[in-house]
């Protein structure tokens, strides 16, 4: 092999349980590393052993049975000879694992004729173990490459891996060229890749040659939410406020009727200020509302920024961030501030306090001044309390404030934890969950250090007790913030049900108001709203929301443009026939606006109703009754559908269909235009 930029060997470095900016000193040339990482089992060592097979032929192979996904069949590393293979060691939880999906999608676009990603998912939490919760978090955030599930962690034992995340690479000829350890991957790899295709092409051994993969998104339908993470709602206020996190925008509907009142974003991902419907967001997450119902706060997660929101107007600005991803943390005045992944906001007065998760801190912004700076966290993971300043936090994801303490969900140490604001020298504590390390984690209710979550993301306030969004149990919790008892209040088993005893899906983020609160079930795609006194649960039915898609012509438009060859109809009274074919088990909401509008160029077609229909509740085939004239025209007929599940109608789908058709008119046509397509649902319970 000729010689690359520098003696390259694979370190799988000992780091923090999710590495961090400040232990990601590692590169590509270093073969040891002291800093402190838990095992796969939870328990702690400060050596790392970098098992090293750098040099041999060919590179471990992917042991048979494991489950596979955004790919048809397993792969394997001898069938991937020629290509550059990157390995990505992650878990789905890990704040560090998501920070290195741009870099990964860099490389992908970079060398997408040389480069084939794997990611090898090791599960951390139980419930990152299970591949139908994988498949969710591959359609969240977007991944476009193979993902083996590691749950077992015959791969990552293999490799000897230590830390997520972790990137190997293997040369095209099956050599592993070496690894890193933690974030920072970009600019560690992309010399290394580039030197390695420029090496192999010129040897031959280099294969550019097409690979493509059968993607989890193929055939998705269009939700009305997708992956909604956090909600807002203030008192006596009508609006809720819906971060739709995987549609990169705000939603605002009316919470009595579920009407759609304004959307935020234009669905494009993107980092842009400006009217409502050409903003763009990236995965946004916490949202505030300032007193005077004005102003939204908005955790611009996937954007490192808080932006605002007139909600007179609808314009949106940058408030702080500058879009880059910061470390050190280190405070500034607005906009001008590098943050890292802020998952939840909280405004109070002229403060608005911000979880950021990307940081491991909590920071507060005067939004007098526009100073913002670290209030709670020392930016070490962990569990240590203390002073605010010295505590160690783990990826604080959830904001509540009461009694001059600001309580948090501490994801990564599976914890209810609080910070004394309020007090001349302020101090964290724990609440409840664990308090020793990272890796203790369950499903069990009990008081304070007994109690265990599993990954929470949200919690509130009510009538003197925290509820917890616990995601990964699917759960939601209660605390007594006196006696730190847990109680489990609703769900268990994951899923989608009403009533008494309702299912969520991980959910991601509560608000309540008096006796109600509004739950961002985040993999169900939905909205919850639960009566607390006796813990009755409904599904909010989203009314309206397709007036804010884009229309066909615009370049995010999302739905299917069908063609149809050249009709030929006689003159007369004819019919424009809908022949819509729904899966089995759905039909067309009688609540939310479906609707067929036409349009027509040439004078042989005459339309009824100036060229709408509404097609709200309707069963297909649906005729339309025209008249035709001699001559031709060009016929275009825009549906949009909204389609639920005919025993939870709350479940809803949004398919939008574009036809086109060239007419004619002749003695010897017919009498129907058929514009006929069938919805095609993917197994959505995989």
């Amino acid at each position: 092999m000729a010689a690359l930029p520098a003696a390259l060997v694979i370190l799988l470095a000992a780091c923090s349980a999710t590495s961090t900016p400040s232990s990601d000193t590692t590169s590509l040339v270093e073969t040891s590393a002291t800093t402190n990482t838990p095992n796969v089992d939870g328990n702690s060592t400060t050596t790392a052993a970098a098992q090293s097979y750098a040099g041999t032929s060919p590179a471990p192979e992917f042991p048979g049975g494991l489950d596979w996904l955004n790919t048809d069949v397993p792969l394997t590393l001898a069938e991937l000879r020629g290509k550059v293979v990157l390995l990505d060691f992650w878990t789905y939880g890990c704040i560090n694992c998501i920070h290195i999906i741009p870099d990964l999608r860099r490389l992908e676009e970079e060398f997408a004729e040389e480069l084939v990603v794997i990611g090898v998912h090791s599960a951390k939490f139980v419930n990152e173990g299970a591949t139908d919760n994988i498949r969710q978090v591959i359609l969240r955030y977007d991944l476009e490459h193979p993902v083996v599930n590691d749950r077992d962690f015959e791969v990552w034992r293999t490799w000897g891996a230590q830390a997520w995340p972790t990137t190997v690479l293997i040369d095209p000829a099956g050599n592993v060229v070496g690894g890193h350890a933690g974030e920072g991957v970009y600019d560690v790899v992309q010399p290394v890749i580039a030197s390695l295709v420029d090496e192999f092409a010129a040897s031959g051994g280099l294969d550019r040659s097409a690979v493509t993969f059968a993607l989890e998104k193929d055939g998705q339908p269009e939700r009305v939410l997708a992956f909604p993470g956090k909600v807002a709602v203030a008192a006596g206020d009508p609006r809720l406020f819906i971060a739709d996190t995987g549609h990169n925008r705000i939603v605002v509907a009316d919470r009595s009727t579920g009407d759609v009142l304004a959307v935020y974003g234009s669905g494009r991902e993107g980092f842009e200020d400006g009217p409502a419907q050409t903003a763009a967001f990236a995965s946004p997450q916490g949202l505030a509302l300032d007193g005077d119902g004005l102003t939204l706060y908005v955790a611009d997660t996937n954007n490192h920024a808080i932006r605002a929101v007139d909600t007179g107007t609808g314009q949106v600005r940058t408030l702080l961030g500058t879009g880059r991803q910061g470390w050190p943390p280190a405070g500034g005045t607005a906009p001008e501030v590098d943050l890292a992944s802020p998952w939840d906001v909280l405004v109070e007065d002229t403060t608005l306090y911000i979880a950021m998760a990307g940081h491991h801190q909590i920071w507060s912004m005067d939004l007098s001044s526009g100073t913002a700076g670290p209030l709670v966290g020392s930016a070490r993971e962990g569990v240590l309390n203390g002073a605010l300043h010295q505590a160690e936090l783990a990826q604080p994801s959830g904001l509540a404030l009461a009694d001059g303490l600001l309580y948090f969900a501490d994801s990564e140490s599976s914890s209810i934890r609080y910070a004394d604001v309020a007090a001349p020298v302020g101090e964290t504590g724990l609440v409840a969950g664990g308090a020793a390390n990272l890796f203790e984690f369950g499903d069990v209710d009990g008081a304070g250090e007994e109690a265990r979550f599993q990954h929470p993301l949200g919690v509130a306030v009510w009538d003197g007790s925290l509820i917890v969004a616990d995601t990964y149990n699917s759960r939601l919790r209660l605390i007594d913030p006196i006696t730190q008892q847990v109680t489990t209040f609703l769900g268990g088993e994951q899923g989608w049900q009403d009533g008494e005893a309702p299912r969520f899906y991980e959910p991601g983020g509560l608000a309540v108001d008096g006796d109600t609160m509004y739950v961002a079930d985040t993999n169900n795609h939905v909205v919850r709203i639960v009566d607390l006194p006796s813990g009755s649960t409904t599904t909010l039915v989203l009314k309206g929301i397709e007036a804010f898609t884009p229309p066909p012509e615009d370049a995010d438009y999302r739905g299917t443009i069908v063609t149809i060859p050249p009709i030929e109809i006689g003159p007369g009274s004819a019919a424009i026939v809908i022949d819509v074919t729904l899966p089995t088990g759905y039909e067309i909401n009688d609540e939310a606006p479906s609707s067929a509008t036409f349009a027509v160029v040439g004078d042989a077609i005459a339309l009824p109703d100036e060229g709408a229909v509404d097609l709200t509740g309707v069963t297909f085939p649906r005729r339309i009754p025209i008249d035709v004239s001699a001559g031709s025209a060009g016929l275009t007929a825009d549906l949009t559908l909204v389609y639920c599940r005919a025993d939870a109608t709350a479940l809803c789908f949004i398919e939008q269909v574009r036809f086109d058709v060239a007419v004619s008119a002749v003695a010897t046509g017919g009498s129907e235009i058929v514009l006929g397509h069938d919805v095609v649902l993917p197994d959505l319970d995989g």
